[in-house]
Parts: C-alpha cells; structure tokens; sequence
C-alpha cells in the first residue's frame, strides 16, 4: 500500500469511528433529552449552510479563508456527516407525506450528485488531458463547423477531379450529419469507441467502390472524421463537468430552502421552542 492510500485509509478510520461514536452517544441517549429532533435538525441545516458557502469560496478565492483543497476535503468529510446526521434526524423512520419525501428525495439528489460530481471532476480532467490536451469550451463550435467545411469542400472536389459522384454521394448518406452536431455524448462519457469504429467502417467498406484518387480523398476526410470525434469527446466531458453544477447547485438551494420551511413547520406544529 502507498503512503497516500494508508493516509487516505487512516483518514476513513478516523471518520467511521466519529460516526460509531456520535451514534452511541445519540442512541442513548435521545429518549431522554428533550426535543432531540430540533437539536439534529439545526444543526444538519447549519451543517449543510456551510456546505453551501463552499461555492461562494470557489468564486472569491483571494479570501484569507482555508485553501481551495482544505475547503474540499472539509466538504466532503462534512457531507458525509450530514447523512448520520440525517439518518439520526430520521430516527430509522420512513418519510411519511408528501413534504417529508420531498425533502428525503432532495437530500439524496444532492448527496448522489455531490459524489457524482466529486468523483468525475477528479476523472474528467485526466481524460481531457490524455486527448489532445485543451479545448476550450466555447470554442468547440467554430472548431466542428471548421471540420466540417473542410470535410464538405473535400467531398465536393471530388466530383469533378474523377467525374463521378460516387464518393460525393457516400459523403451526403453517410458521413456529413456526422460533422453537423455533437455526436454520442453517453458513448464519450462511458469511453465506448464503437460509434467512431463504426463510421470507419462504413469508410474501409466504401474504398472497395472508389478508385485511388477517391480514396486518398475519403482518407483525409477519415482524418477529419478522428479529429470531429476527439472534439466530441471534449465536448462532453465539459459539457457534464458544466451540467453537474447546474444540477448539484440548484438542488442544494432548494434543500436549504425546504429544509428551512421544515423547520418552521415543525416549530409551529409543536407549539414553539418551549
């Protein structure tokens, strides 16, 4: 084992044995304290404020507050407390009513997109890096619609340097929706090459029909096709990293707020904090 996978191994340890403890003490001893559910509710919503703030941090980074790696780990380690935290709240109990479910099925989209996120914000930028090294999100279309002039211009010479349309019409059936949009999204996120081995087919089965002057043609649109396909490929792998804080974010907000809403229901349904 390496030094970081023991650090990180010691670090869960240490995690699970505050948990084990905090559950003992709260099992024991939550019949006797009064009102025990109020206590667990604050602070999982002031757990869960902090959390929140984690991105306001990303944006101002130049405050004199914990570095941007510190802020994550406590995010994480943090955030699986809440899930004790929010188990205790429960106490084993299933959700009853509408509003208790829209509160459990929020906080679980959080948690499940939290994890999501963390897990292929830490894959994705490896990936990126291993092909071809950056692109720039906003840039992707003038780069596809480049390709895709090109591949049309190469396509379209060729009917009158062979005098025939043959490869011309391949091109138009085949090949040229190809370089309009972004291709294959879940294929790209999932690293499954058969789209583009498929495509490459059609093109090998194609060179049996053309001559050498219209195969060396369709070559370099294959070379196109490659390099459409390692754009495609940052294109959604950006565009998840992008999605999965447009997701994570919005339903954090929208727990704080009905979490908020619970418990000033839950305060004037129990007659008040007495």
């Amino acid at each position: 084992m390496t030094f970081r996978g023991y650090h990180l191994g010691l670090k869960l340890f240490l995690f699970l044995l505050v948990c084990a403890i905090l559950s003992v003490v709260y099992y024991q001893h939550y019949l006797i304290l009064p009102r025990v559910q109020f206590l667990t509710g604050w602070i999982l919503f002031l757990l869960m404020v902090v959390l929140a703030v984690y991105n306001g941090r990303k944006k101002i980074p130049f405050l004199p507050l914990l570095s941007s790696r510190g802020w994550l780990r406590f995010h994480l380690w943090a955030g699986g407390l809440t899930a004790l935290i929010f188990v205790g709240h429960l106490r084993l109990r299933i959700p009853s009513g509408w509003f208790e479910w829209t509160l459990a099925s929020l906080y679980g989209a959080v948690m499940l997109s939290g994890i999501g996120g963390y897990f292929i914000s830490r894959a994705f930028p490896k990936r990126l890096t291993s092909r071809g090294g950056e692109v720039i999100f906003e840039s992707i279309p003038v780069v596809r619609r480049r390709l895709k002039e090109q591949a049309d211009a190469m396509a379209l010479k060729s009917v009158p340097e062979v005098n025939a349309s043959t490869l011309a019409d391949f091109y138009v059936s085949e090949i040229s929706g190809y370089f309009a949009q972004p291709q294959n999204f879940w294929m790209h996120l999932f690293e499954i090459r058969s789209p583009l081995n498929q495509i490459l087919k059609k093109i090998e089965d194609q060179n049996r029909f053309l001559n050498e002057k219209e195969r060396g043609i369709l070559s370099e649109i294959a070379l196109l096709i490659r390099q459409k396909d390692g754009l495609d490929y940052h294109h959604s792998l950006q565009l998840a990293l992008k999605l999965w804080l447009f997701i994570h974010i919005p339903l954090t907000y929208s727990l704080l707020i009905f979490s908020l809403l619970h418990g000033v229901l839950a305060y004037a349904f129990s007659g008040g904090a007495g």
